[in-house]
């Protein structure tokens, strides 16, 4: 087949995928492709891929021709924009692609407690942390943000993001978007670069070192608002992660700086609701008061314990959420318990009880 047939064949996928309401697209060497729709895989009315297929793909989406693993992004035609994740499997190429929103959403709808993040992103200086697994929406949660920021602020934004999935246009604010490998060769590198750029606010898509969070740390010292993600599922494992970059002798310095400098932590969790959209489950938290000490100190069993005391105004806990959306309808008991990591402590919260006044009455 011609180069031109093979990019035919993508456009066409990439176009089924958004016609059906797909979040990814899964191809596969000798494989029909396959769309995720709901949390289903639905095959796609198409033959098998080709090897030329793959060959065409790597090339589109900025790969080296031998490379097994690449991330990257391709824009269809139609000016849908796609996160690229190109690996090989015993042997033979595949691919997976994720839709990224043309739109950005408004803050409000998302489910994130939007007026502590407009609080947070209100301040001169300090590291704002979203964290989740991949896919619990920390990008669109942090695009929404910085989209707020736009309309209401004039700032200097400067982002390093591997790759960019939502491309801002000024208005009130003035953007610098740079992506890992076209535009910088690291996050650590985009970000200490982006010092010497006269930058108000810098969003690094992912802190995934220790040259990335020093610098993350120092730039927020030294007057700017730094926002970021990590992976991490709770907000004290978020504080354990970046501790746990640095070699055990330079910790205590690493903690006390974070405590100091930290605004606040947002974990995201996407399950899916009754009524068959994703629904979102946050546990957060806002550095005040004793939290600063035991982030200073490294009591992060302390730090979860606080948070899960918290009513939704500064801190809210994981459990605290889920009973939230079970008790207003939108998501099913069940699938709270999976996600809750602990049911029974889960049940207790749903009819009132918290571990500790239960405890007590014991």
């Amino acid at each position: 087949m011609s180069i031109p047939s093979q990019f035919d064949i993508l456009t066409g996928i990439c176009s089924a995928s958004v016609e059906c309401g797909a979040s990814d697209i899964l191809l596969h060497d000798g494989r029909v492709p396959r769309v995720r729709v709901g949390g289903n895989l639905l095959e796609l009315q198409c033959a098998a891929l080709t090897p030329d297929f793959f060959v065409e793909l790597w090339q589109a989406s900025g790969a080296e021709p031998d490379a097994d693993d690449h991330d990257g992004s391709f824009v269809a035609p139609s000016g849908v924009r796609f996160r690229v994740n190109l690996f090989c499997s015993l042997g033979r190429r595949g691919a997976v692609f994720r839709r990224i929103p043309v739109d950005i959403p408004n803050l409000d709808v998302l489910g994130v407690p939007s007026a502590l993040l407009r609080s947070w992103a209100g301040a001169r200086s300090g590291l704002i942390l979203v964290c989740g697994p991949a896919g619990s929406g920390k990008s669109t949660t942090l695009a929404a943000l910085l989209d707020w920021v736009n309309d209401t602020m004039t700032k200097h934004i400067v982002t390093i993001e591997d790759p960019i999935e939502f491309s801002f246009l000024d208005r009130q604010s003035l953007f610098t978007q740079r992506e890992v490998g076209i535009d910088t060769p690291s996050f650590a590198e985009g970000l200490r670069r982006s010092l010497r750029q006269n930058p108000d606010m810098i969003f690094i898509g992912e802190i995934r070192d220790a040259v990335a969070a020093l610098t993350a740390l120092q730039a927020s010292e030294t007057g700017h608002l730094v926002l970021a993600t990590v992976h991490s599922g709770t907000g004290p494992e978020a504080a354990e992660r970046l501790e746990s970059l640095f070699a055990p002798d330079a910790r205590d310095g690493i903690r006390r700086t974070l405590s100091n400098q930290l605004l606040g932590v947002l974990c995201q969790k996407l399950l899916p609701g009754v009524s068959g959209e994703p629904v979102l489950a946050c546990e957060f938290f806002e550095n005040h008061g004793v939290i600063t000490k035991y982030l200073a100190e490294g009591r992060l069993s302390d730090l979860a314990d606080e948070i899960s005391k918290g009513d939704g105004t500064r801190s809210l806990g994981f459990l605290s959420s889920l009973a939230n959306l079970v008790k207003s309808g939108k998501l099913d008991e069940a699938v709270a318990m999976s996600a809750s990591g602990s049911p029974q402590e889960l049940q207790r919260v749903l009819r009132g009880v918290n571990s500790s006044s239960a405890s007590t009455r014991r």
